[in-house]
C-alpha cells in the first residue's frame, strides 16, 4: 500500500523493538511496566507474531525513552538535510494501515513527518495519543476522521487540521475508501524533545493491547 504506486522499504518493527531495548539495556519485564503494556504483548510484537498499533508504538517509545522515529531508522547519524526520494520512504504496517517515514527519522531538527495511508475502518488503536509540540494533518485523499480533546473533526481531500499535541487525540478511516494524509510532528518550545510522549490511560490494565 503505497501512495505513489512504487514500492517502500518495510521496516521489521520486533527487530527494531528488540535491539531498541537490548541497547538500553532494558528488560522485558520492566518496558512491560514503564509502557503499561503486558510482557506477553510485547514479546509477540519482538517475535513478528503481532502487528501493533500506532498508539502502542507510541507508548513503547515513550517507555524507551526514544522518538517514535527511531523505529523507522537503521543508521545512527542525524543530517541537517535529508532527501527522501519515494521508494527509498520506510513503512511500518499495521493493521488495515500503512505508516510510512518522509525523512524525518534521519533529520537532526526536532519535527517528524510521516504518511498514513489507511483502508476502511482503520485507526490509530486503542490508547489515546498525547506528545509535546504541535501537530499538523494534511488529508490527501478519501475521508479522516480525528478526535481531538473530545471534539472529533471530519477532514476530506484538501482539509487540514492544527492542534497543541499535549491534547489526547486519536484518529481513524470512517470511509468506505482508502484515505491518506500527512502528518507533522514538531516539537516547537525550547526543551521540547520528540522523545517525550506522554498518554492518558497509563494505568490501563496490562493486556489491553
Amino acid at each position: 500500500m503505497d501512495l505513489f504506486g512504487k514500492e517502500a522499504i518495510s521496516v521489521d518493527v520486533g527487530q527494531r523493538l528488540k535491539a531498541l531495548r537490548e541497547e538500553r539495556g532494558i528488560s522485558m519485564r520492566t518496558l512491560a511496566r514503564n509502557s503499561g503494556l503486558s510482557a506477553n504483548a510485547l514479546s509477540m510484537i519482538e517475535r513478528g507474531l503481532t502487528s501493533p498499533s500506532i498508539s502502542t508504538l507510541f507508548k513503547i517509545a515513550t517507555a524507551l525513552g526514544v522518538p517514535i522515529t527511531d523505529f523507522f531508522r537503521e543508521e545512527a547519524e542525524r543530517k541537517k538535510v535529508v532527501f527522501s526520494k519515494a521508494h527509498e520512504r520506510t513503512r511500518i504496517p499495521f493493521l488495515r494501515g500503512v505508516w510510512e517515514g518522509m525523512g524525518s527519522e534521519s533529520f537532526s531538527g526536532r519535527l517528524n513527518a510521516f504518511i498514513i495511508t489507511l483502508e476502511n475502518g482503520a485507526n490509530s488503536g486503542p490508547h489515546p495519543i498525547v506528545h509535546t509540540g504541535s501537530e499538523f494533518v494534511f488529508c490527501l485523499r478519501g475521508h479522516l476522521e480525528y478526535e481531538v480533546d473530545n471534539q472529533r473533526y471530519q477532514l476530506e481531500a484538501g482539509d487540514s487540521l492544527i492542534f497543541a499535541a499535549h491534547l489526547p487525540h486519536r484518529w481513524r478511516n470512517p470511509g468506505s475508501v482508502v484515505c491518506t494524509a500527512i502528518i507533522v510532528i514538531s516539537c516547537h518550545a525550547e526543551g521540547d524533545k520528540a522523545a517525550e510522549f506522554k498518554h492518558v490511560l497509563d494505568n490501563l490494565e496490562t493486556g489491553s493491547e
